[in-house]
């Protein structure tokens, strides 16, 4: 009797949820919505513990206002794919997104744990990255260190609005190419 009952049962979702069934797509919408939700969450809540808040509340508001941002850039890339929205309009309310995003991190945040949302969110790539120049190039200078480090966060600065982790990392590759351009025209050879 089980057998048969999980039998029905997964025949039951099978229907329901193929591509084949169009009897139900906003029932389909919604379970990929409450999907994409509870991914976000989790994401925005690894970040969020990473800062040591003092308590569940304030975990709570940050990690929200995280996965609100997630889900208003996916909002975004998301029109933009279906035609709705064109490439300039995309970065203006891209740009718009990050802007308020900040503002609202600064209430619950010190300048330092938002560096630390932002690296949350570009997967530690600052520090790796700034690491693996000072290993490979150890005499580089004070300046050479700063504008590495310079370039770095600025590519986090638009890496952390990517839509996708390729996204992200292109931005990062884009930042490095000037900084390897920067070390050349310093007489320094990235090719060793």
């Amino acid at each position: 009797m089980k057998v048969s009952l999980l039998a029905m049962g997964i025949a039951l979702l099978q229907f329901t949820f193929s591509p084949a069934c169009a009897c139900n797509t906003s029932a389909t919408a919604s379970y990929e919505d409450t999907a994409y939700i509870r991914v976000i969450t989790e994401r925005a809540g690894k970040i969020v513990t990473a800062l040591g808040l003092p308590d569940s509340v304030a975990f709570l508001r940050v990690r929200t206002i995280v996965a609100n941002q997630y889900r208003a850039l996916n909002a975004v890339y998301t029109d933009r794919d279906s035609g709705k929205i064109v490439q300039q309009d995309v970065d203006a309310k891209i740009a718009k997104l990050h802007t308020a995003y900040l503002e609202k991190l600064a209430t619950e945040l010190t300048p330092q744990q938002i560096d630390k949302v932002k690296d949350g969110m570009t997967y530690g790539v600052v520090q790796v990255t700034y690491r693996a120049y000072n290993q490979q190039l150890p005499n580089l200078n004070d300046e050479q260190k700063a504008y590495i480090l310079s370039a770095l966060i600025e590519a986090r600065e638009h890496a952390m609005d990517a839509e996708s982790s390729k996204k992200k990392h292109e931005w990062f590759g884009k930042y490095k190419g000037r900084i390897n351009n920067y070390l050349s025209a310093q007489g320094i050879s990235m090719k060793k």
